[in-house]
Parts: C-alpha cells; sequence; structure tokens
C-alpha cells in the first residue's frame, strides 16, 4: 500500500469515527422510544420475538403514533429498505434506509404540540429483512395517546400487483428493483384509504396458488398456500396469530403466475384454489371473500381462471355459503401507461381501487363517510 493509499484509508476511517461521534452526540439531545412502546400501533403482520426489534416482510406494514415535540427520528436495521411517511396533514412522501442508514429524520421544526405519524412499507422484505427498532423525540417529549385505528379491516393476497411491483415506473422495459416498487400506490392501500379501512396484506411477487412464475407445470412448494401460515415470508419458524387480525373482506388475487409462460394445469389451478378458498372460510367463517382476476391476463388464460373461480363461488353458495363473491379487473391496455416489466402503473393501479371500491361497498354496506 502507497502513501496515498495509506493516507486515504485513515482519512477514511477518522471521518467514519467523526460521523459516529456526531451521531452519538446527536442522540444524547433525544428522548428514544422503543418499538415495543404501548402507544405504538402497528398494522399488518410483524414479529416481536426478537428484542429491540419489530420485524416484517409483506408490503404494507404500518407503524402509527402520536408525539409530543417538534421532530421525529426512526431507527431501523440498516438497509431495511422504503417506507412512505405521513406526518399529520402533510403529503406522503418517500424514504430509503440504505447499506449505510440506521437512523433517519422524518420531520423537524414543527409546532410545537401533538402530531402524527403514520410509516408503511412499501417494498417485499423477504431478502433485506427490515426491522424498526424505535423513535427518538425531542429531549423530554414522549408519545401521546395511541392513535386508533379503523374497525373495519381488509385482507389482500396476491403477487406482484398487489406488493405495487413497478408502480412507480412508466416504461415497460425497465426491470424489477425496489426504487419503483412501492405498494402505498396500490390498488390495495388505495381502496383502503378510499374505504377508511385497516388492511394487512400477504403477498410477493412471482408468487401463485399451486405454481409460481416460471415453475413447473406440476406446481411450486412454495406457492401461497404453502406460505400463508408464516409471520414472515420463507420463514417457517414463526406461526401467524389470526386472532390478532380478523378481517371483514378478504381479497384473493392471484393466478396470473400460475398461467404463466403458457406452462399451466388448468385442473391443478382449479382445485389449488378450492383448497386454499376452503382454508381461509374455516379461518375466517365470517369473512366476505372477493375471487378477483387481476388486469395482467387476456385471451384463454383469463377465461380459464374466470371460469375455476366462478365454479368455486358457485360451489360455496350451493352450500350456503353466500358470502363468496367474484370479481374481475379491466385489462391492462397501456392507456394509463404501464409500469416496470409491464405491471400496473400508478394511474392503472387508481382505476383497479375506483373499480373494487364500490364493489366491497355493495357487498359490506360500507360507505366512505363513514368512520
Amino acid at each position: 500500500m502507497n502513501y496515498q493509499q495509506t493516507l486515504r484509508k485513515l482519512l477514511s476511517a477518522a471521518i467514519l469515527c467523526f460521523g459516529l461521534y456526531i451521531s452519538a452526540n446527536a442522540q444524547e439531545d433525544k428522548t428514544f422510544i422503543a418499538p415495543n412502546d404501548a402507544n405504538i400501533v402497528y398494522m399488518g403482520r410483524i414479529s416481536t420475538t426478537q428484542p429491540g426489534s419489530v420485524r416484517f416482510t409483506y408490503p404494507g406494514v404500518s407503524i402509527m403514533a402520536n408525539f409530543e415535540g417538534t421532530s421525529l427520528q426512526m431507527a431501523v436495521k440498516k438497509n431495511s429498505g422504503g417506507f412512505m411517511v405521513e406526518i399529520d396533514n402533510f403529503p406522503a412522501y418517500r424514504i430509503d434506509f440504505g447499506e449505510n442508514d440506521s437512523i433517519k429524520t422524518l420531520a423537524e421544526g414543527l409546532p410545537q404540540g401533538i402530531h402524527s405519524a403514520r410509516i408503511m412499507y412499501v417494498i417485499e422484505g423477504y431478502e433485506l429483512k427490515p426491522a424498526f427498532r424505535g423513535f427518538y423525540l425531542d429531549k423530554g417529549c414522549q408519545l401521546a395517546q395511541a392513535p386508533v385505528l379503523p374497525q373495519r379491516r381488509i385482507e389482500f393476497i396476491g403477487n406482484s400487483i398487489t406488493c405495487g411491483y413497478g408502480v412507480e415506473s412508466e416504461d415497460p422495459s425497465d426491470p424489477f428493483n425496489y426504487e419503483t416498487e412501492n405498494h402505498y400506490y396500490t390498488y390495495a392501500a388505495q381502496t383502503a384509504r378510499l374505504l377508511n379501512a385497516q388492511h394487512l396484506v400477504v403477498a410477493r411477487s412471482g408468487i401463485g396458488i399451486y405454481r409460481n412464475y416460471g415453475a413447473p407445470k406440476s406446481g411450486s412448494r412454495d406457492c401461497m398456500p404453502a406460505m400463508y401460515e408464516q409471520t414472515l415470508f420463507m420463514d417457517s419458524t414463526e406461526t401467524w396469530n389470526h386472532a390478532l387480525y380478523t378481517p371483514d373482506v378478504v381479497c384473493l388475487n392471484l393466478g396470473t403466475n400460475d398461467m404463466s409462460l403458457d406452462n399451466y394445469d388448468a385442473n391443478l389451478l382449479e382445485e389449488g384454489y378450492r383448497k386454499f378458498v376452503k382454508h381461509l372460510r374455516t379461518t375466517y367463517p365470517k369473512a366476505q371473500i372477493v375471487l378477483l382476476t387481476g388486469p395482467l391476463m387476456n385471451g384463454k388464460p383469463l377465461e380459464i381462471v374466470k371460469k375455476a373461480l366462478d365454479k368455486i363461488a358457485d360451489e360455496h353458495h350451493r352450500q350456503g355459503d353466500t358470502k363468496v363473491y367474484r370479481f374481475d379487473f379491466s385489462p391492462q391496455t397501456g392507456s394509463l401507461a404501464i409500469g416496470a416489466s409491464w405491471h400496473p402503473s400508478l394511474r392503472q393501479h387508481m382505476k383497479m381501487a375506483s373499480e373494487l371500491t364500490p364493489f366491497i361497498q355493495k357487498i359490506t354496506g360500507w360507505t366512505t363517510a363513514q368512520h
């Protein structure tokens, strides 16, 4: 190593140490709020098995709190990925935690008083394994009374469309990346906001009801029914407790990946759907279950999926279960632009939400004005 290389290495180390010193001193003037504080409210599947952390992998998981003071900082595991942040009535904005980020300021310079924060995880976290590790408030300040969540509850089970794959792009040639994935803008999150409902998401890009994207015709071991009971995707060590969230409505939006690459078995698709809907009915005896077709299918694959779902819904009706419904999104035409890898754009998701919202209102009697 030559002199210049040595000098640069020593200088980099000094800058890092100085940065850590500044960061540590900055936190001395703050009040730390642990993630298990009773006044923090969570929505979505979370794991609290690791002390000092709340972990999650599915998009849509939300962290909500009311806080005193003029500023708010958020602490997470490094490289946790993207969140959308809403402070008071200001527009939502995105913040991303990279490899060197563990604490970021969400707001400062706020007027003295009580403020609200709603923070939504908006990407798929099964690779990054994100974890929330608490808040920092102005010194001497505390969290105020916990927010009250809406009574209405929806669960969305789906694939990349529900995750928000490519929604922040309008170029179908763009490949997948976390920067253009954003669940906040999806039909699911928008529908929940329009209906003033909580929503829980179990979704992953590429997943199917019996066969994941590109998998053998015979099916996939890690399709949705195999993953559904896990709190964290691809982690079989912790089973989700359904008593923590009992939905009024379950929206099941799968089938697109099962039909991918013209390598599907229609009978296996139908039987996979039949078994999973039966499982959902056992899990949620009173829920309205909506079987959807997404906007990316067309032609023969779409007709096969529609036929299977119609048949399953009809079977439930004949058995006296009238709370299983069918709903088809309008096919994507490109008139509203196309997102990354031919996925729905933000405008297409808006259209989807505008279609699904009145349907849910019809089957539940909900109005958008009710709280």
